[in-house]
């Protein structure tokens, strides 16, 4: 069993800054790729943001220059530094990882998601 919590989102301004954070928690052995998605109203789930477990990362041309990823994993954490936000950030930010439990590799586990809000 893996558990992702995420914590950070809100309501901010345009040109304002949200930092999210998504811990993973259970029986892991260890964690590959950690990732951020996002998703708007009446749009398809899309990627945002990933990092692979030595540091590598890949980020959409959306927020290149605005978004940046790191984790932590000592703490088992991934986070998304946002700035310079936009109202077309505006969706529900889910956390992504690829983890290897005691029992199965490669568990492709969720968070609930978080809401971010940037109004017009």
């Amino acid at each position: 069993q893996v558990q992702l919590v995420e914590s950070g989102g809100g309501l901010v301004q345009p040109g304002g800054s949200l930092r999210l954070s998504c811990a993973a928690s259970g029986s892991i052995f260890s964690i590959n790729a950690m990732g951020w998605y996002r998703q708007a109203p009446g749009k398809q789930r899309e990627l945002v943001a990933a990092i692979t477990s030595g540091g590598s990362t890949n980020s959409a041309d959306s927020v290149k220059g605005r978004f940046t990823i790191s984790r932590d994993n000592a703490k088992n954490t991934v986070y998304l530094q946002m700035n310079s936000l936009k109202p077309e950030d505006t969706a529900v930010y889910y956390c992504n990882a690829d983890v290897d439990t005691a029992q199965v590799m490669g568990v492709h586990a969720w968070g609930q998601g978080t809401q971010v809000t940037v109004p017009s």
